[in-house]
C-alpha cells in the first residue's frame, strides 16, 4: 500500500479567531483514537485546526512531485470531524521561492481514498486490525484503493475542514452567551522589548495583552506611574484591540530606566518589563561636562568610588511572606544623568525581573523585592553596582523557612520544580525533597499539572512516588502546562510546592522550530500534495536503550529508522518477561509518536527486556534489537551519609560547619545541615534549600548556648542518613585582635611631656581590651620621622602621658588595642601636635565622653574630669547638646548652673532622634576648652530592655535586681554608685548568676542614698539606674520591717452571717494562706472543736476560713476568736455577741428556721403590696414560689373572698389583682382623650392572699385603710399630675381661661390655683372647674388687676406642697389674651342682634297659573333690620300684582295676587342691620293649571317652621314641613353646597285644595311622593 502527503494551505476569512492559524491536529494511525481523545471530550474542536467556513477542491496545476490543490467555499457537511495524521507545519512558497503561508500536511493511505470513508473501512483501519492483517496486502485491495482519485480525497479533506470551522463558530457562539466561562487574569501574549537608542531618537514599547474584562493597563518608569498630561508631549499611550503601547518622543539621557506594564482585571494581575537604554553620539557631550580624556573612564574622564552604606543584613523569613533587600550607595562624584549597572544575583545567578522578584533603583538606593517568598528564594544575595571605574559587591544571606503545615505534623513543601524532559507523548518533573518531614518519614510525592490559561488542577500519580524524579502522561500535544508537587507523611499532605515554568507537550525539534523565525502569515492556506514512498513499511529503530528506571517506572529511548520519505511513523513498544521468549505489546491501543516512552506498572524485582516496532500506513515494520534486561527498582541508591561534620565559632549568631563529603554519591543535590540545642533533643533545619558545598554558615543561633550539628544528603533517591553529630560548640564570637582606636587628643601640655587620650575601638575583637600601646614620631619641617615607642607595657587606661618629649618640637602619635588574641593594627597618624608648655588659666577640655541608660526619651552622660586644671581647681561643668546633623550655631547648653558631678542625665529627648554632646570645665578662672564631642547616639529603647527594679524579701533584707537579654559570654556586671566605682564593702554585696545580677544592702541607712548603676560589658550599652533617696530609702526600711515581723492581712475581719435554715456562720477571709496553715476556734477562751454543733473548714485558695453552728443557744453568748497561724505569720480576729446584739442575732435565727419550714411549701417570696402602673391601673402584687398545678389561690377584702374575675391573674408565679382601673378614654371639648380612674374611698380596707395544698398553706395581708390608702391615692395623684399639661391661656367671649389637661381623672384629685403664690378665693367672677380632661380657671371680665404669675399644685404630698404647673398672664401675654376677649365678646354680641329670618322659606314652590301666592317668614334684630325682597338678583318693589308687607316688625310676606309664568323664577329675602344681613331665598315654578280657586299661604311659626293652611292664617294645616335658613355669612357657601347635594334640596309643591296634596320633601323623592 502506498501513502499520499497532503499539503493543506488555507486562507482564513475574517470569522476566523486570532491565534487558531498555529494551531495542529497530531498525527495518528489510522484507526486509532489516542487516550486523550477517549476521555477529553472537544479535544479535536478546541487543538485540532480550525478553519473558517467549508472548502471544495479545484485542481491547479503543479510542478515536480507536488501538486497544489486552491480551496472554494462550499455547503457540503457530513463527514467526520476526526482528521488523521497530521505533521508539523512547513513554509509554502511560490514559484519564485516567495513565502505565501504555512502549508499543514495531512498524511492519507490510500486505503482512505476508498469511497466514503464506510465503517468496514474504519475497522480495518484499527490499530487491531492493522496488528492481526498480514504486512503484505493483497493485489485485489491494492487495485481498489488505487481506483480511488486523489480529487475526491481532496473534497473529502475540504469538507473535514469545513466542518471543524462549523463546531469553533458553535463554541464561540456559546462562549459569548456564557462570558463567565471565558474571565481569566491578564496574559502577556507579547511582551515588551528593551531598546537601546540614540539621544532625541523615539521609541515605541509595545505589548499583546489577553485577558478578561479587559484589564487596566499602566505603564510605570522606575516604579513610578506615567501620566502623559503631566508631561505634554513626552509620552504617548494607546491602546487598541488588546494590543497597547508606550512611545518616548526624543529620547534624552534622563529616559534611561527599567519600564514596566501593568495589565490588572478582577482575576488577577501581571505585570513585564523592558529596558531603555539612550546612548550620545560620540563628541557630543553637554556643556557641564569635561571633555572627554584618557584615564580610567574616557567617556567622561572621571574615576568613581562606589561606597555602600545602610547593607542588608542576614535575613530570616517565611514562605508566602514578603521581604524587601535594600541598600544605599553612594556614587562620588554623584552626576545627575549617570546611572550605574545595578544587578541582583542568587547563589552567583543573575536575576531578572518577575513576578517573583521586583527590582529598584532609585538614584541612590538599590532594592530588591521578593514578592511571594518561598524556598527557592534562600540563598546568597549579590548586589553588584558596576560603573566604568570598576564594580562593588555586597553579599548577605536569605533563609526561608517552611510556613506552617496544614496539618499538623505535615511535612515541608518540596522546592525547585522543574521539567527536564517535554516531548509529545510525556513530560518528566523533578524536585528537591524538602528538610522538614514533620516528625514521620516522608512516604512520597504527589505530582499536580494544571493546562496554562484554566486554574483547575489534576493529579497525576494515584500512588505516591518517592523518587524526585516522575514522567507526566496523558498530556495534549501541543499545550502547555505547569506543575507542582506534594508531599506526604502518615500525619498528612504539605502544602503544595511554587509552580514550575510553564512547558509544551511537544518533541524538542519542534519546540526549536517554533522558537525560531516564522513566516509572515499571508491569510492563504494551500493544499498541496507530495509523493509519499508508497507501499514502504519502516525499518528498525535504532539505538534502544532504557534511560532512566525506577520501582515505578523506566523510560525507553531510541532513533527513528534511517528510511527517508517516510511519513506518519508510530511506534509499538513491547516487553518481554527475562527467561521466556513470550513478547507482550505495552501500548496496544495507543501508538508512541515520540521515540521516547515511559512504562509504568511493571513488577519491582522482574526482569524484563524491550523492543520497539515502528508502523505507519504500510504496515508494520521489524522490531528493534531488544534492550539488555533490566531489573525494575531503584538504579539510583540514595547517598552514603556525611561525615566528619565540624563546627567553629564565627559571630555570636552563627557557627560555620564544615564536613566530609558522601562517598561515591551518584547525582548528589546538595545537603540539608540540622543543629539541636545540648540536652534539648529538638532538631530544626539550619538551611531549607539544599546546599551543593561542604561548608556553611548556620546563622540565627541563640548566642552563649551550646549547639551540636548533623548532616544528611539529598539525591532524587532520596535523603541519607545523618551523620554523626559534632562536637558541642558555644555560640560566641570569634576571637580577633581589635579594631585601631581612633580620635586621639591632648589632654594637657607641658615642656617635655603630653597627655594623650583616644577612643575605644568600635570592634574589640571578641575579647576584653587587656592594653593600649602609645606610638610618636616626630615632624619635622611636615615630613614625618621614625615611630618610637611610648611604651613597652600596656597602659590599661585610655589616657596616657608621653614622656621625655623636646620642647617646642611637633609631634604626631599613635595607638594600637591588644587584647588575648594579639595587638591590633594601629590607628592613623594622630594630628600634629606642638609638644610646648600650656599656661592658661582655664581648665583644659574633660575627655572620655560615654553615654548610658539611652532610652527614647533620656540618657546619661559621663565624663572624666580635665587632667589640666588651670589656675584654680575645677569647680563644675557644662553640658551642651545638638542634633547629629544640626549645623555648628545648633549647640544649646542643659544646664544654667554648672553641675558638680561628673555626670548627667538628659531629659525631654525626641524619640529617635539622634544627638552629640560636649563638655566643658569651669574654675575660678572661667570656662575652659570643650572636650571632644561625643559619638552620635540615636534616643531609642532598646528591644527587651529593662530596668533595674527593687525587692524587698520574706526576710527583709533588701536588694537592686538587674536581668540582661543581650548577654554575651564574656558579659559581666559592673555595679557602681553615683557612676563610680564602689569599694569593697561590708554594706552591700553582689552576686551575678546568668543574666541577672543582685546588689544586697546589709544593713540600708543614710550613708546608702545616692544612685545606683549598673553597666553589662560587651553588649551594646546595656544598662541601667536606681535612684535611693531619703523617702525611698524610708519607704523600703518599712517594708524590711513588715516581713521580718509578718502577720497574715486579712481582706475581711471575724464577721457573723445568717445561712437558710436558721443557721449561722462565722468567717473571715485572709488576703493569702498556705495549706500549711493552722487555725484556732476560740469561744470564750476556750478552744472548739469540730462536731456536731460546730463545723469548721478553711479554704487556701481564696483565704476563707469559716465555722458553721446550727443554731444559737442562750449559752452560746459570748466571744468568738480566730487564731491562724501560717509559718512565722500569725493574726487573729474576735466578734463579741452578748446583751441585745446576741438576742437580735438568736432570734433572727429563729425567724430563718420558721422561714426554711415555710418554704418547703407554697409560699409567697415577695408579701402581698400594691402597683400603680404607667397606664395609671393599681394593682395588687405578690411573688409566690415552689407551686404546683393543685396549689389554689384565694383573695379575701375585709375578711371576705373575692370571687375571680378578669381582674385575677396568676401567671409566672405572680398573683396579681387589679383593684382600680381606668374607663375608657371619652372625647372631651377640645378632643383630649380622658380616663376616669374609678378608685375610691370604698376601694380601701384589709386585702388577704392565701395559698394552699396538701404540703400546707401560707398567707399574706396589706392594709389598705388610713395612711395606707392615703399612700396609694397620693402615687395615682402622683402619675395624674405627671401627666398634666403644661398650662396654657386662652380667651372666651366671657374672658380670660387657664388650663391643663390630664391623661386620667379622679374626683379626689386635690388641686389648687394659686394667684401670686396665694390660694385663689374663687367668686362669681373668678371660678374653676373640670371639664372632661381640662382642669381650668375662668377670669370673667378681665381687668390690669388680674394680672400675675397663675399656677395650678395638684396636692399629692402630705405635708402640702405638689407638682405645681405656672404660667405668667402679664405683658403680651395678657394683652394678646385680652384682645382675643374683646374681639370674641364683640363677636357673640353681634351675633346676638344682628339681623335674621327667624323662619325659613320653601326651596322651591310649584304652583299652577292664575292662582295666588302668599310667602310669610319671621324676622328679628335689633335695631329693627331693614327687609328688601329680591327676583333674581333684582329688587321689587310693592304693586298691584306682588304685595310685599312687614308687619309689627316680625312678619314679612310675600303675596302675588295672581300667578302668572312670567313670575317664575328666583326669589330671595334680604334683611340687614348694623350688626349682620341674612338671606333667605327659594324658586317659583308656575306650570298651567285649572282656574284659580283660591290662595295658598306659606307661614312660619316663632321657631320659624313653616306652616301651610288656606288664604288665613288662622287655618292652619296640622303637618308642617321645615323650611331653610340660611345666615348672610355663609349664604354663597350653602347654596354651593345644595346646588352639588340636590338630594338636600327642599321642593314645595302647591296644589288646588280640591283633594290636592302639598308635599315638601327631597327632590329625589318628588315624583315617588306624587
Amino acid at each position: 500500500m502506498f501513502g499520499v502527503e497532503e499539503h493543506v494551505l488555507i486562507k482564513l476569512s475574517n470569522a476566523n479567531p486570532a491565534g487558531e492559524t498555529n494551531r495542529q491536529a497530531p498525527p495518528s494511525m489510522s484507526g486509532s483514537v489516542p487516550f486523550y481523545r477517549k476521555y477529553r471530550r472537544g479535544y479535536d474542536r478546541g487543538y485540532r485546526y480550525q478553519s473558517g467556513g467549508r472548502y471544495a477542491a479545484s485542481a491547479s496545476g503543479g510542478s515536480g512531485g507536488t501538486r497544489t490543490r486552491g480551496l472554494d467555499w462550499s455547503s457540503q457537511s457530513g463527514l467526520d470531524p476526526l482528521t488523521k495524521g497530521t505533521k508539523p507545519s512547513y513554509l509554502a512558497v511560490d514559484r519564485e521561492n516567495q513565502i505565501i503561508g504555512y502549508v499543514v500536511p495531512i498524511f492519507r493511505t490510500s486505503q482512505e481514498f476508498a469511497a466514503g470513508y464506510s465503517d468496514k473501512t474504519k475497522l480495518r483501519d484499527t490499530a487491531a486490525y492493522m496488528e492481526s492483517r498480514d504486512v503484505f496486502t493483497s493485489g485485489l485491495e491494492m487495485e481498489r484503493s488505487e481506483q480511488i482519485s486523489r480529487k475526491e480525497a481532496m473534497r473529502e479533506t475540504a469538507q473535514r475542514i469545513s466542518f471543524n470551522k462549523t463546531v469553533h463558530e458553535h463554541e464561540e457562539h456559546f462562549k459569548r452567551m456564557n462570558e463567565d466561562s471565558l474571565m481569566h487574569g491578564p496574559e502577556f501574549i507579547i511582551k515588551p522589548r528593551s531598546h537601546t537608542v540614540w539621544e532625541k531618537q523615539c521609541v515605541r514599547l509595545h505589548c499583546t495583552i489577553s485577558g478578561w474584562p479587559d484589564p487596566r493597563v499602566v505603564w510605570y518608569k522606575n516604579n513610578v506611574a506615567i501620566d502623559p498630561l503631566a508631561n505634554t508631549g513626552k509620552y504617548k499611550i494607546e491602546s487598541k484591540y488588546s494590543v497597547h503601547s508606550l512611545e518616548i518622543n526624543r529620547c534624552d539621557f534622563e529616559d534611561t530606566a527599567q519600564y514596566r506594564v501593568s495589565a490588572m482585571n478582577v482575576k488577577g494581575e501581571a505585570s513585564a518589563f523592558a529596558s531603555v537604554v539612550v546612548k550620545r553620539f560620540k563628541g557630543e557631550v553637554d556643556e557641564f561636562l569635561p571633555a572627554p580624556r584618557l584615564g580610567p573612564v574616557s567617556e567622561y574622564g572621571i574615576t568613581f568610588q562606589t561606597h555602600m552604606v545602610d547593607k542588608f543584613g542576614v535575613s530570616f523569613g517565611r514562605e508566602g511572606e514578603t521581604m524587601s533587600l535594600g541598600c544605599t550607595v553612594i556614587i562620588h562624584p554623584a552626576l545627575d544623568r549617570y546611572q550605574p549597572e545595578v544587578q541582583w544575583y542568587r547563589d552567583g545567578v543573575l536575576l531578572s525581573p518577575s513576578k517573583w522578584n521586583h527590582m529598584h533603583w532609585s538614584g541612590d538606593r538599590a532594592t530588591l523585592t521578593l514578592t511571594h517568598l518561598n524556598k527557592e528564594d534562600e540563598g546568597l544575595y549579590t548586589l553588584r553596582v558596576s560603573t566604568k571605574s570598576g564594580s562593588k559587591t555586597y553579599s548577605a544571606y536569605v533563609f526561608v523557612r517552611d510556613a506552617d503545615a496544614e496539618v499538623e505534623g505535615a511535612p515541608g513543601a518540596p522546592l525547585d520544580v522543574c521539567c527536564l524532559d517535554a516531548n509529545k507523548d510525556y513530560i518528566i518533573v523533578s524536585w528537591k525533597q524538602p528538610a522538614v518531614d514533620g516528625g514521620d518519614s516522608i512516604l512520597g510525592y504527589f505530582v499536580d499539572r494544571c493546562e496554562v490559561g484554566t486554574s483547575h488542577w489534576i493529579q497525576c500519580n494515584d500512588t505516591p512516588v518517592k523518587f524526585a524524579r516522575f514522567p507526566v502522561t496523558g498530556l495534549v500535544e501541543g499545550r502547555s502546562y505547569i506543575f507542582r508537587v506534594r508531599a506526604v507523611n502518615k500525619s498528612g499532605m504539605s502544602r503544595p510546592s511554587r509552580v514550575s515554568e510553564p512547558v509544551a507537550a511537544m518533541d524538542p525539534a519542534d519546540r526549536a522550530r517554533m522558537r525560531g523565525t516564522s513566516a509572515p502569515w499571508t491569510g492563504q492556506i494551500i493544499v498541496t500534495e507530495e509523493e509519499p514512498a508508497e507501499g514502504i513499511v519502516p525499518g528498525r529503530p535504532r539505538e534502544l536503550q532504557v534511560t532512566e528506571a525506577t520501582k515505578n517506572y523506566l523510560v525507553l529511548s531510541w532513533k527513528p529508522p534511517g528510511e527517508k520519505g517516510l511519513e506518519g511513523v508510530m511506534y509499538y513498544v513491547e516487553k518481554c518477561v527475562s527467561g521466556t521468549d513470550s513478547w507482550q505489546r505495552v501500548n496496544t491501543e495507543i501508538p508512541v509518536k515520540s521515540p521516547r516512552f515511559a512504562l509504568f506498572d511493571l513488577a519491582e524485582g522482574n526482569s524484563y527486556s524491550f523492543r520497539v516496532r515502528c508502523c505507519n500506513a504500510a504496515g508494520v515494520g521489524e522490531p528493534s534489537d531488544p534492550t539488555e534486561a533490566t531489573t525494575v527498582g531503584d538504579k539510583l541508591d540514595t547517598p552514603s551519609a556525611p561525615s566528619k561534620v565540624v563546627p567553629t565559632r564565627n559571630t555570636d549568631t552563627s557557627v560555620v560547619v564544615s564536613w566530609e563529603a558522601s562517598h561515591d554519591a551518584k547525582e548528589l543535590v546538595g545537603y540539608y545541615i540540622e543543629a539541636s540545642i545540648v540536652g534539648s533533643n529538638v532538631w530544626e533545619p539550619c538551611n531549607n534549600k539544599p546546599v551543593n558545598v561542604t561548608r556553611f554558615i548556620c546563622h540565627g543561633l541563640m548566642t552563649g548556648e551550646k549547639y551540636v550539628f548533623r548532616v544528611r544528603a539529598v539525591n532524587p533517591a532520596g535523603l541519607s542518613q545523618f551523620s554523626p553529630e559534632s562536637e558541642p560548640v558555644e555560640v560566641k564570637a570569634a576571637i580577633a585582635s581589635p579594631a585601631p582606636p581612633f580620635g586621639i587628643s591632648v589632654l594637657e601640655c607641658v615642656r617635655d611631656s603630653m597627655v594623650l587620650t583616644w577612643k575605644q575601638p568600635t570592634f574589640i575583637g571578641g575579647a576584653d581590651i587587656s592594653g593600649y600601646f602609645v606610638d610618636y614620631r616626630e615632624v619635622v619641617d611636615g615630613v614625618a620621622g621614625e615611630w618610637h615607642e611610648a611604651n613597652i607595657r600596656a597602659v590599661s587606661e585610655r589616657a596616657y602621658r608621653v614622656t621625655d618629649l623636646k620642647e617646642n618640637k611637633k609631634y604626631q602619635f599613635q595607638v594600637r588595642a591588644a587584647n588575648i588574641a594579639g595587638v591590633g593594627i594601629p590607628s592613623l597618624p594622630s594630628e600634629t601636635f606642638l609638644c610646648e608648655e600650656w599656661t592658661i588659666a582655664v581648665p583644659g577640655p574633660p575627655h572620655d565622653l560615654q553615654l548610658r541608660e539611652v532610652r527614647a526619651d533620656s540618657m546619661v552622660l559621663l565624663w572624666r574630669p580635665p587632667v589640666y586644671q588651670g589656675r584654680n581647681p575645677v569647680n563644675g561643668f557644662y553640658v551642651d547638646m545638638k542634633e547629629a546633623e544640626g549645623p555648628e550655631e545648633a549647640w544649646r547648653g542643659l544646664n544654667t548652673k554648672a553641675s558638680q558631678n561628673t555626670f548627667f542625665k538628659v531629659k525631654n529627648l525626641k524619640e529617635e532622634g539622634t544627638y552629640v554632646f560636649r563638655v566643658r570645665a569651669q574654675n575660678q578662672a572661667g570656662v575652659g576648652k570643650t572636650s571632644d564631642i561625643s559619638e552620635p547616639v540615636q534616643a531609642v529603647t532598646r528591644p527587651g530592655t529593662k530596668e533595674i527594679a527593687v525587692d524587698v524579701d520574706d526576710d527583709g533584707i533588701i536588694s537592686l535586681n538587674f536581668e540582661c537579654a543581650d548577654m554575651t559570654p564574656d558579659s559581666k556586671f559592673v555595679w557602681s554608685k553615683n557612676y563610680e566605682d564602689m569599694d569593697d564593702s561590708p554594706r552591700l554585696t553582689v552576686e551575678s548568676k546568668g543574666n541577672k545580677s543582685k546588689l544586697t544592702f546589709e544593713s540600708p541607712g543614710e550613708e546608702d542614698i545616692g544612685i545606683y548603676s549598673c553597666l553589662v560589658t560587651h553588649t551594646d550599652g546595656a544598662s541601667s539606674s536606681y535612684t535611693i533617696s531619703p523617702e525611698e530609702l524610708k519607704r523600703l526600711l518599712e517594708i524590711s520591717r513588715d516581713h521580718k515581723f509578718p502577720t497574715i492581712p486579712l481582706k475581711s475581719d471575724l464577721a457573723v452571717e445568717m445561712l437558710e435554715k436558721g443557721r449561722v456562720r462565722f468567717w473571715l477571709q485572709a488576703e493569702q494562706i498556705s495549706g500549711n496553715a493552722k487555725v484556732d476556734y476560740v469561744f470564750n477562751d476556750n478552744v472548739v472543736t469540730q462536731g456536731e454543733k460546730y463545723k469548721m473548714s478553711f479554704d487556701k485558695n481564696t483565704g476563707v476560713v469559716e465555722m458553721i453552728m446550727e443554731s444559737l443557744m442562750p449559752e452560746d453568748e459570748g466571744t468568738f476568736t480566730f487564731q491562724m497561724q501560717d509559718g512565722k505569720a500569725t493574726n487573729q480576729s474576735s466578734l463579741v455577741l452578748i446583751g441585745d446584739v446576741f438576742k437580735d442575732l438568736q432570734k433572727e435565727s429563729e425567724f430563718q428556721r420558721k422561714e426554711w419550714f415555710r418554704k418547703q411549701g407554697p409560699h409567697f417570696i415577695e408579701y402581698l403590696g400594691y402597683e400603680v402602673t404607667p397606664e395609671c391601673c393599681v394593682v395588687l402584687k405578690c411573688k409566690v414560689g415552689n407551686i404546683k398545678k393543685e396549689t389554689s389561690a384565694v383573695w379575701y377584702k375585709d375578711g371576705r373572698e373575692i370571687k375571680a374575675d378578669q381582674n385575677l391573674a396568676f401567671t409566672e408565679g405572680v398573683l396579681k389583682l387589679e383593684i382600680a382601673q381606668p374607663d375608657p378614654p371619652a372625647g372631651s371639648a377640645d378632643d383630649h382623650p380622658v380616663r376616669t380612674l374609678k378608685i375610691s374611698k370604698k376601694d380601701a380596707g384589709v386585702y388577704e392572699t392565701v395559698l394552699k395544698d396538701d404540703r400546707g398553706k401560707d398567707a399574706s395581708k396589706l392594709n389598705l385603710t388610713d395612711q395606707c390608702f392615703k399612700n396609694l391615692m397620693n402615687e395615682v395623684f402622683n402619675y395624674i399630675a405627671n401627666s398634666s399639661t403644661p398650662l396654657k391661656i386662652t380667651s372666651t367671649d366671657q374672658g380670660i381661661r387657664l388650663y391643663t389637661f390630664v391623661s386620667y381623672y379622679n374626683d379626689l384629685l386635690p388641686v389648687t390655683w394659686h394667684y401670686k403664690d396665694s390660694a385663689v378665693a374663687f367668686s362669681e367672677r373668678l371660678k374653676s372647674g373640670v371639664v372632661g380632661d381640662q382642669l381650668w380657671l375662668q377670669i370673667s371680665e378681665p381687668t390690669e388687676k388680674d394680672m400675675g404669675k397663675y399656677a395650678i399644685e395638684f396636692n399629692i404630698n402630705e405635708g402640702g406642697g405638689g407638682l405645681r404647673r405656672t404660667v405668667e398672664l402679664s405683658g403680651q401675654a395678657y394683652e394678646d389674651a385680652l384682645a382675643e376677649f374683646r374681639r370674641l365678646k364683640a363677636a357673640a354680641i353681634a351675633e346676638k342682634y344682628r339681623a335674621r329670618v327667624a323662619g325659613g322659606l320653601p326651596d322651591v314652590v310649584t304652583i299652577q297659573e292664575g292662582k295666588a301666592l302668599n310667602l310669610t317668614c319671621n324676622i328679628s334684630g335689633d335695631p329693627l333690620p331693614q327687609v328688601t325682597w329680591l327676583k333674581n338678583d333684582r329688587e321689587l318693589t310693592s304693586d298691584g300684582h306682588c304685595v310685599l308687607r312687614l308687619e309689627s316688625g316680625k312678619f314679612a310676606s310675600f303675596t302675588i295676587t295672581a300667578v302668572s309664568t312670567a313670575d317664575t323664577g328666583k326669589y330671595s329675602i334680604l334683611v340687614k342691620n348694623k350688626h349682620g344681613t341674612e338671606s333667605a331665598e327659594f324658586t317659583l315654578e308656575v306650570i298651567e293649571g285649572t282656574p284659580d280657586l283660591g290662595v295658598t299661604s306659606y307661614w312660619t311659626d316663632a321657631e320659624g317652621n313653616v306652616v301651610f293652611g288656606s288664604n288665613t292664617p288662622e287655618d292652619k294645616m296640622k303637618t308642617a314641613v321645615t323650611g331653610m335658613r340660611k345666615e348672610s355669612v355663609a349664604a354663597a357657601d350653602k347654596m354651593d353646597d345644595l346646588k352639588e347635594n340636590p338630594r338636600e334640596n327642599k321642593r314645595v309643591t302647591a296644589e288646588n285644595d280640591v283633594g290636592d296634596q302639598i308635599d315638601r320633601t327631597d327632590s329625589a323623592e318628588v315624583q315617588n311622593k306624587a
